[in-house]
């Protein structure tokens, strides 16, 4: 418009317009709003982000040092509908119930493009605001924008969302809220990096989460029941910075989770070997103290998927650690016939292991206590006990005895155990069927 300081005469344009925006610090909330919604609509035009940084500034510092709810009136666009909703934190109040010293601004910025906001939120990181105030603003600002809106608005919003999720402290986002963006984005098609951003913040803290949060259904045009994909990427992203970086604690919750989701998805006869074996296979060998509910998982996928080749076979029951199969899964395994026979001769061999291994710790206990010294040392470990008391003394005699009946009831059992792995084999190889039981530990 030729209206700048080359041009005689005052005032001019250009002069009172760096006039205005030096007193915007003392702008009433409202007009700061006004001028901001204003200016978004001219982001195109370089000229106008001079004007729009300094706006944003006043914005935010004003939202930092108020201390009162808002000023005046919402003066959200229609765009909101207004429409509120609660955010994920716990509390019992909805935003439209109560405008906390914290959240009161949450309505009034609904007004702001995608853009904006992703110079508000960085921004106001800088400006070390709460991580946990800015995931909660962001996922009211992704509800409320995606309760109208197109399918590309809606993506835009969700990958917006989380691509600044996604910058702030993990441990502040909450988990129930990510997932229920997840929800949305599978059905908007979002880009590959804001989708594996999501997974990733997901997966490190995939120790919160419940079988409902695990069974997602599988994707549009896809014969599987669940998601099996995803969760395996979720359990990849949970072990990324490795095994040392996670807590025990964490490891068998995700255990316990991954052995309940591997039940439900194991009688899908659509989910192919490769896919369950690295289900049982993602965690390692250590998050895990017993392998019996992976056992029964097994067993219903084998029972599923009769027509699978005994290599197929072994190779899903590659996952199972056998010496830390009870007994009694052993046992079943061993007359299961859905199982291939190298698999039920492992077992056994474990279990044979265990009672040699048994029976030599119980005859080293044995030949201690006889010894003098061990007799003296446990009356020493008694309370004020001395070693050649007669009651102290029909004691150890009273527990040698058990012990020898046990050692030998274990040599019995071990002896039973040989001979029924032979009678198995052959048993497999006849095509005759499997003895009814087998010998079981002692209690």
């Amino acid at each position: 418009m030729e209206m700048n300081s080359s041009v005689s005469g005052t005032p001019n344009l250009l002069e009172e317009t760096e006039k205005s925006l030096k007193g915007m610090n003392f702008w009433a909330w409202s007009e700061l709003l006004i001028t901001i919604k204003q200016c978004q609509d001219l982001l195109p035009f370089p000229s106008s982000s001079g004007s729009l940084e300094k706006c944003v500034d006043s914005l935010i510092g004003r939202m930092a040092t108020s201390s009162e709810p808002s000023p005046c009136p919402s003066t959200s666009s229609p765009d909101s509908s207004g429409v509120r909703f609660s955010c994920d934190t716990g509390s019992t109040e909805s935003l439209k119930n109560s405008c906390s010293r914290a959240t009161w601004w949450f309505e009034d910025l609904l007004v702001l493009s995608t853009t904006l906001v992703e110079m508000v939120i960085k921004s106001m990181i800088l400006r070390k605001f709460d991580h946990s105030i800015i995931s909660r603003f962001l996922f009211y600002y992704q509800k409320s924008k995606c309760y109208t809106g197109t399918p590309d608005e809606k993506r835009n919003v969700v990958e917006t969302v989380i691509d600044m999720l996604y910058i702030l402290d993990w441990n502040s986002v909450s988990f129930k809220s990510l997932f229920g963006i997840l929800r949305v984005s599978l059905n908007l098609n979002i880009r590959k990096c804001s989708r594996t951003k999501l997974e990733c913040m997901i997966g490190s803290q995939m120790d919160q989460a419940t079988l409902d949060n695990m069974l997602i259904p599988s994707p549009y045009g896809m014969n599987y029941l669940y998601n099996v994909n995803l969760v395996l990427r979720f359990l990849k992203a949970f072990l990324h910075g490795g095994i040392s970086q996670t807590s025990p604690t964490q490891l068998r919750k995700v255990a316990s989770l991954m052995d309940l989701y591997i039940a439900e998805v194991a009688p899908d006869p659509c989910l192919k070997a490769s896919k369950f074996l690295a289900l049982t296979m993602a965690l390692p060998d250590s998050a895990r103290d017993s392998y019996d509910r992976i056992y029964r998982a097994t067993d219903m996928y084998l029972q599923v998927h009769a027509g699978l080749s005994e290599e197929e076979k072994m190779k899903i029951c590659c996952a199972l650690n056998y010496e830390k199969l009870s007994s009694e899964a052993c046992t079943h395994l061993s007359q299961n016939r859905k199982f291939p026979s190298k698999s039920a001769v492992q077992a056994l061999m474990s279990q044979q292991i265990k009672l040699k291994s048994l029976v030599k710790a119980t005859n080293k206990t044995k030949s201690y206590i006889d010894s003098p010294s061990g007799v003296i040392e446990i009356g020493r470990k008694g309370k004020k006990v001395e070693s050649d008391s007669p009651t102290n003394n029909e004691k150890l005699r009273a527990h040698l005895q058990g012990m020898q009946w046990r050692v030998t009831e274990l040599e019995k059992i071990c002896l039973k155990m040989q001979t029924q792995m032979t009678k198995i084999m052959k048993s497999r190889v006849s095509g005759h069927s499997t003895p009814r039981s087998l010998p079981k530990l002692c209690s």
